[in-house]
């Protein structure tokens, strides 16, 4: 298996012109390991393994996880309604929505970025201006007030909103803002040690600019996505971090083995033979499970990441660029599935 990625993939990651990290493992072995492109293209510095990347909505798992502890230590619960745990007004909100809505993207609430409608991310940012965007409140007039789009339960429609709003729980329960929670209690509990949610004018030392190329040439994303990340996305990770929290979650240093296996259930499906289940996209066939997986889409970013029970395979794409990481991923499974 080794060898036929080791040949597959260099191919493809030239074609790309693929800029990022590739890491592939199983158990303790490395299968694949590759990085390409800049980190920083005025100076060209190369991107490493050790390089933070932007992962977007790739850390909606990290929310999931980190709602899950609360119910865990008995704050909240799956069924615990919105009204009950949260004191901001929603005044057009189903009174019936419910947490376990909220993390399988089928409470029927409208998105601030609704990508079954929306073509450009940074067309958020032309009248509310990506620098204010550094706290889950700031998100609030972009939704707020909206009315429903169907009941809560109906069915599955991806929402960032419903992100943002699990964040605000999160603060209110902890009193905790929601980036030192997850911080706190999920990176540095399990070693997550380069990784975390920064600000765009202060970010740290080996950290990956994203960027946009367009008909001028390549531009960066500062412009393009919210100055700092929170609950729907905008983490930085490396990759063997995000190897290390797979490890975590799925050996039960997180949560237990019931609420982790709660975490990894298809709880809904959202197209052919794909289910959601908190956080997390899951594959099947029939009753079997084929894959795992986080994705994050940003001007600047894209990137996947997934665990194949199968095979026991883990894998972290993460790129500077606004494409690639899929391809990488698709090339990856021609071997390991």
């Amino acid at each position: 298996m080794k060898a036929q990625i080791e040949l597959g993939i260099g191919d493809i990651i030239k074609t790309l012109d693929f800029s990022g990290a590739v890491l592939v493992k199983s158990g303790g072995e490395t299968l694949y390991e590759s990085t390409g492109g800049y980190a920083n293209r005025s100076e060209k510095r190369n991107n490493t393994l050790l390089t933070r990347f932007g992962i977007a909505s790739g850390c909606k798992l990290f929310t999931a996880v980190g709602i899950a502890m609360l119910v865990e230590s008995g704050k909240l619960t799956f069924q615990t309604k919105l009204k009950d745990c949260l004191d901001i007004n929603f005044p057009n909100f189903d009174e019936k929505i419910t947490i376990h809505h909220l993390l399988t993207h089928s409470s029927g609430i409208a998105d601030y970025f609704d990508e079954e409608v929306m073509d450009d991310f940074e067309e958020l940012w032309e009248e509310l201006p990506m620098y204010k965007m550094n706290n889950l409140s700031t998100f609030l007039p972009l939704f707020q007030d909206q009315t429903m789009m169907f009941s809560p339960g109906a069915r599955f429609h991806y929402n960032n909103a419903g992100y943002i709003v699990l964040g605000l729980i999160i603060e209110q329960a902890t009193g905790m803002t929601f980036t030192d929670y997850i911080e706190t209690q999920i990176f540095k509990k399990i070693g997550m040690n380069s990784s975390g949610y920064f600000s765009l004018d202060q970010l740290p030392k080996n950290t990956a600019t994203g960027y946009i190329d367009g008909q001028d040439g390549w531009k960066t994303n500062v412009y393009s996505i919210p100055i700092k990340g929170g609950a729907d996305g905008g983490a930085f990770v490396t990759a063997p971090d995000m190897i290390t929290f797979w490890e975590a979650l799925l050996s039960y240093q997180l949560l237990t083995e019931d609420t982790t296996t709660l975490l990894l259930t298809p709880h809904i499906e959202s197209d052919e033979d794909e289910y959601y289940g908190y956080g997390v996209w899951i594959d099947r066939r029939g009753d079997e499970i084929l894959k795992y997986h986080i994705m994050g889409y940003d001007p600047g970013v894209s990137f996947h990441s997934a665990f194949y029970p199968e095979s026991g395979v883990k894998l972290v794409i993460p790129s500077n660029k606004s494409e690639g990481a899929y391809d990488v991923m698709l090339e990856i499974e021609k071997y390991i599935m």
